[in-house]
């Protein structure tokens, strides 16, 4: 087989005019680029992503051969065509056609698949489809599109989800997978617990993000979720009130620090956020709490009876 090749090498073997790109957009595990293409006759190298095609002008006869198999049919906007990752393929086509291509790495398609069938996937491959249609992934390739052409606010983890989204549907409706095993037990290893409170130990006054925990023990999102409720018995965002609730609890005892930097260092947004927690897990306010413990203090220091 021949090397594999990333998306952005594909003008070398298939020239083209570009529309628009993702290059430079900082995406991860998902790249976009819309071509504008005269007719072509070329053998393509396998590429190192699960590719999808999107017809968006013109219309044309379309031929491919993949593993020594060709297929034929005809190609208009509306329609789209699957190749997997690591495939070499043939495509032949006779007219002038806009197409946008949305490539998914296997890393991603490797986690979601994971995540949804809790198990070990050995092995995955797409469907070979050269024409389909369907709204789903119509919709995910339009909205992909626009993004690359036009960056809005929040774009990054607009099109990481809809990455996500496009993922589960593709494993669920056109691919075969090698189920290897079972993903494991349903809770945490102990070296994953160990390593994921060390982590919330150490961010803790930072904005812990559930993605981010569940990359500290290597899990998908979901399968984190499942096996971090089985072994502490409440949910990734109740632990993590929780471990800020202790940590407030100590600094305000030690009465060291002022209120307000107490509830930066827990992780809390403000001196408010950590007012309204307080009270609402424990009953006090952290003044009151603070206070409290004070008059603990001088109650314990006060000599209980004069001396003669």
């Amino acid at each position: 087989m021949k090397d594999e090749i990333p998306p952005k090498d594909l003008l070398k073997w298939l020239p083209g005019k570009v529309l628009t790109s993702s290059e430079g957009l900082g995406w991860k595990d998902i790249e976009q680029r819309t071509y504008r293409y005269t007719g072509h006759d070329v053998l393509l190298p396998p590429i190192d992503h699960f590719m999808i095609v999107s017809y968006q002008g013109g219309h044309t006869p379309m031929d491919r051969r993949v593993e020594d198999k060709w297929r034929r049919t005809y190609c208009a906007p509306g329609d789209l065509s699957l190749l997997t990752k690591s495939q070499e393929s043939h495509w032949h086509w006779t007219e002038d056609i806009d197409v946008s291509h949305v490539y998914l790495s296997s890393g991603l398609m490797s986690r979601v698949a994971a995540d949804i069938t809790d198990y070990k996937v050995e092995n995955f491959r797409l469907h070979d489809l050269l024409r389909a249609q369907d709204d789903v992934i119509c919709r995910a390739v339009y909205e992909i599109t626009k993004e690359a052409k036009a960056p809005g606010a929040g774009c990054y983890l607009y099109v990481e989800s809809l990455g996500v989204q496009l993922a589960i549907h593709l494993l669920r409706n056109y691919a075969s997978l090698d189920l290897k095993s079972p993903g494991g037990p349903g809770r945490l290893s102990s070296s994953q617990a160990k390593r994921l409170l060390e982590y919330i130990d150490d961010k803790l006054q930072e904005g812990l993000r559930l993605d981010d925990m569940a990359a500290v023990v290597g899990l998908g999102v979901w399968t984190f979720s499942r096996k971090f409720n089985e072994s502490f018995n409440c949910s990734p965002h109740a632990f993590v009130t929780l471990k800020r609730i202790e940590r407030a609890k100590l600094l305000l005892r030690e009465g060291k620090l002022a209120i307000k930097e107490i509830a930066y260092m827990c992780g809390f947004s403000d001196q408010a956020h950590m007012t309204r927690v307080l009270r609402a897990k424990l009953g006090v306010t952290p003044s009151e709490l603070k206070t409290k413990h004070q008059d603990c203090l001088v109650k314990e220091l006060k000599p209980s009876a004069k001396l003669e």
